[in-house]
Parts: C-alpha cells; structure tokens; sequence
C-alpha cells in the first residue's frame, strides 16, 4: 500500500500530541489543481458500464472512487451505460446494474444516461471526421486489417482504401448507414498514423455494419461506434472533467484525446488511470461468471459464492464493509493483488458492533436434562452484543429438551477435548452447569440422545463459585427452536490448483457449499426477515437468504466466519 493511500499519523514534538493528517491520493491532487487554476470549474465524474453482465467488488472500487470525488468536491456524478454493442446488452444486466449503485450509495437522481442517448451525434461526429480527412470507409476484412496493422515491433501499412476522397466516404458511410451492406463488409476508420509506436493509434475502426437489435433504439440503426470513439464522445457532450479509468486504458488515452480535439469539444475531458482491483482467488471476469451460471454450477450471478455485487448483497456484505475494504485497499498507479482475507476482515470487522448474537446448533442432537422438570420453561437473560450494551438483551428460554450440536460430544474424547462427554461437565451457555449421565444410540451405533443432569445452583449470573469447568457449549431450547436452512460457503476456486484449468474452466472447490438443512436457532430468530443479519455464535456472521426464504422456512447464508487470517499493517 502506498503512503499517499492511507492516513498517517504523526506526533506533534511540540506538545506531544498525535495529529492524524489525511494525505491526498494521485487523482485528488489533479482535481485540486485543476480547481485551483480555474481549468475545472465544476468536477463532474461518471461510472460508464456496459450493461453486458452483472457488476463484481473491481466495479464497486470505480463507482466509489468516481461518486466520493464528486461528493468531496461538491460537483456531480453520472451513471452511464455504454450500451454500443447490442450482441452481449440486456436490460436485466442495466436493471441490475442500478440497483447495485443504488445500493452501494452513489446518488445519480436525474444524472442517468445512455450512450444510445447519442448515436446521432456520434454518427454526426464521424461525418465531421469525415470531412476534415480524418475518417475513411475500408473494405478489408477483419483478419486483412489485422494484418495491415503490424506488430509492436514493425509498423503498419496503409490500407489501399485510405485515400479514397471525402464525397465518396460521406457516400459510402452513409450507405453504411443505409442497410446497403452486409455485415462486416465496410467498417469506418479514423486516420490516423499506421506507423505509430501505439498500437491504438495505427487507423483504428470508429464504426461497423452490424444488424443487431438494441436494447433501447431496436432495428434504428445496422451500425455502432466502437468502444474507443463512442466513450470519449459520451465524456465530453456530458461534460465529464475528469474520467477515471483503470490501467489497461492508459495506452487507449492518446486515441481519447485525439477523438475530442478532432471532433472539437471545447474543454475536452480528461482521462486519469488507476490501479485496478485484483482480489487473490476470486472469480470477476464476466465470461468466467457467465459459463458458471449458464452450466448450473452456481445458483444465477448472485449466488453468495461470487464477488458480483449482487451476490455480495445476497451473502449479507454491507456497502460500509465494502467501502472500508476500498479505503484499506487505496488508490494508485500501480497494479497489485490484494488478499481476499483483507476484504473478510472488513466485513467482521463492519458487523461485530451492529449485529446481535444468538445461539445455533448446525447438526443437532438432543439433549435431555433428566433432573429438570418436564413441562417447564424458564426464560434466561443473555446480551444480544457483549462488544456493543446498546443493543441490549435478550430473553432465552430454557427447559428438560434441548439441542446441541453432534461435534460438543463424544464417547471417547481426545485429550484437551473440555466439551460434554460421559461423566464431564460443562456449562450451557448463559445457562446452567450440566453432567452427561447416559447416551442412547441407534442400530448403527450413532449417537441420537444424550442424557445429562443440572446443578440449579450454576444458574448463570448467580454469582456461583464453587467450582470451575473447561468447557462452554451452545445449545437451543427443542419446543420453541425455529428450523432453518444453514449455508456454510467456501471459496469457490479450488485454491490449490490455482484458478482456471488449461482450458480456461475454473477449477471449482467442490466443498465451495456446505448446506445443513436441518438446523436449529434459538427463538429470537422466529421473525427474522431477509438481509436481516445476526451472529451465530461460535459460527460466524449470516444473513437470511432473500432468495430462498420462505415463510414455512428461514434460510441464512454465511457471510463470514469468525476465524481472520489477516492482520491490519501497523501504521
């Protein structure tokens, strides 16, 4: 992480007090500068998707990135889909797409565009380049332009339809326009430098013929401008200041700045690149994602099991963990990979004050208390946060049945094994001291029934100090315990073969999705509702699935485990 990234502090030697100081990162000092002399006036920043799958946490770095220097600014911030190529375009991907900047925070009330919005002008913008002799019809084939333009380390060659004359472009182009050709016949191309160092530079296509239906404009138009020339045309009839964009577009910035200084936008955008988000054995890349969700091997693009966005919400992550993540992560010019631990660590680190705790037992198995009386409950008092008071307690209650889980007992206990077991004692949490009696077993020789008795006297919080016990377990009252379904998610790459074969599957971890179909919570979660998260303790952080929820069933999926590989760096 780059100093610049973060924020320091120093000690003031005068009077020995800490200062926190905020630095500055790369593009806030360009903003300021360009603020401070006069060159911007107002910073209007832009996220511009392709609405050709769901967003992933790469995406989430750019919307808070472009939305946190409007709002610190005080300037605006436009969602804007460049929706140029209608082959890999559906209005799911845009619907979903507004709800996940919408959800991360990212006002754009009134500031929601389309590239589509601007066909005319682009198609106005190439009739312009036309004319100046900068734009011309070529009738190579895909594979001829490619191999006119050269390598890295040879220059190109001009195509032989470079010189064709200003009216017979505007015809041809218009012709284009017309439906007169077959796809893929004719392109339009900007004129360039076929001998330039930058590949991007060397004629590039600006336009194709391609019958393909719109999502928003339908069969208008059988031609699209190309990525290159539509974006920073989209940029500068917005009145974008300042574009951010990751690295892989730097190269791309000569011709961004060269398709706005021909067309002729008075103060042109500025494009500033920066590091993109590589998160260490995950999934984003969209083609990846769509082959999971198309052979079934994940449950749609927001199973919690991806990074999409979506699926970040489904799991329970919050937009403050993810916007901490980013803080942590910082932004710079230099490409790094980042451990997802890093990410989980904000996630715990966002709930551990704000979620309540409950007991859950996963794989039950009863336990009955020989010596308590049948038919009685009694309610016991617990904290529903130690970490956090504010949000008070909560009643537990307690009787002769209950549930625990399989792994708190065994017959035959290794050593420093401190839970229940013939002849041990433990104490039920925020409950009482228990002794297994008896175990009962079925014909297979499976444990399915523990016996045990109580002391009333270790009534948690009573103050009882008469003797100690090496082990807590967790348990749930039987009659009033609420059913549900409990997912237990791990990454979803097998990470010790690596993420993709050599056929460019992903290697899936078989073990990604751990489902306990039959598990048991205490009652205070009978009236959970969907994205409501708790703490099972012991267990991690879950979120009751807004999919699969139904109201004869709860299901919570996993959003982390308690467990934390990663360490915050010291400052």
């Amino acid at each position: 992480m780059d100093n610049n990234d973060v924020k320091l502090s120093n000690i003031d030697t005068d009077n020995n007090t800490e200062q926190e100081v905020e630095s500055r990162h790369f593009i806030e000092r360009i903003i300021e500068d360009d603020l401070a002399s006069g060159k911007t006036k107002k910073v209007i920043t832009r996220f511009p998707p392709e609405p050709n799958g769901y967003l992933h946490i790469g995406h989430a770095k750019s919307i808070i990135l472009n939305y946190g220097m409007a709002l610190k600014y005080n300037g605006q911030f436009n969602l804007r889909f460049d929706d140029t190529n209608p082959s890999a375009e559906k209005v799911e991907y845009v619907e979903s797409i507004i709800e996940d900047v919408k959800w991360l925070g990212a006002d754009f009330e009134d500031r929601l565009f389309f590239a589509s919005d601007y066909f005319e002008e682009m198609y106005q913008a190439a009739i312009k380049l036309i004319k100046k002799g900068k734009a011309y019809v070529c009738d190579l084939s895909a594979e001829e332009i490619r191999e006119y333009r050269g390598t890295l380390k040879e220059p190109g060659k001009n195509s032989p339809y470079r010189d064709r004359s200003v009216e017979e472009n505007l015809r041809l182009f218009e012709a284009m326009r017309n439906g007169e050709f077959e796809d893929g016949s004719k392109v339009l191309r900007a004129k360039i430098d076929m001998s330039s160092p930058n590949m991007n530079m060397r004629d590039p296509v600006i336009y194709r013929i391609a019958r393909m239906s719109h999502h928003r404009t339908g069969d208008d138009w059988c031609i699209y401008p190309m990525y290159d020339f539509a974006h920073p045309i989209e940029d500068a009839i917005e009145g974008i200041t300042h574009s951010l964009c990751t690295l892989e577009f730097e190269d791309h910035r000569p011709l961004y700045d060269w398709v706005v200084n021909e067309v002729g936008y008075e103060n042109p955008p500025q494009q500033i690149e920066f590091a993109k988000l590589y998160l260490t054995n995950v999934i984003t890349g969209k083609r990846y994602i769509r082959k999971l969700v198309e052979d079934g091997i994940v449950d749609g693009w927001d199973d919690p099991r991806l990074v999409t966005i979506s699926a970040l919400r489904r799991r329970g992550v919050t937009p403050s963990a993810i916007k901490m993540f980013m803080e942590l992560v910082g932004i710079s010019k230099v490409d790094s990979s980042v451990d997802y631990a890093m990410f989980e660590y904000c996630i715990r680190e966002d709930l551990k004050l704000s979620e309540p705790r409950i007991m859950a037992v996963l794989d039950p198995i009863k336990l009955v208390i020989t010596n308590y009386p049948e038919g009685q409950i009694e309610y016991l008092e617990a904290p529903n946060n130690p970490e956090n008071p504010d949000l008070g307690t909560r009643k537990i209650p307690f009787g002769r049945e209950l549930y625990i889980d399989r792994e708190d007992f065994m017959i035959e206990p290794p050593k420093k094994y401190f839970r229940l077991y013939p002849g041990n004692e433990v104490r039920l949490m925020n409950a009482y001291f228990v002794t297994c009696t008896n175990y009962i077993t079925d014909e297979d020789g499976n444990v399915i029934e523990i016996h045990a008795t109580y002391d009333p006297e270790t009534k948690s919080g009573s103050g009882f100090t008469g003797r100690k016990v090496k082990g807590t377990i967790q348990w749930v009252e039987a009659s009033t315990a609420v059913n549900a379904e409990v997912r237990l998610f791990d990454n979803l790459v097998d990470e010790e073969k690596g993420v993709y074969n050599e056929d460019g599957s992903v290697n899936v971890n078989p073990n990604s999705l751990v489902v306990h179909d039959n598990a048991y919570l205490e009652v205070n979660a009978a009236n959970a509702k969907p994205f409501d998260r708790f703490q099972f303790l012991r267990q991690g952080y879950f979120c009751v699935d807004y999919k699969d929820t139904r109201e004869d069933k709860l299901v919570f999926n996993r959003i982390v485990s308690l467990k934390s590989s990663y360490k915050l760096p010291k400052k």
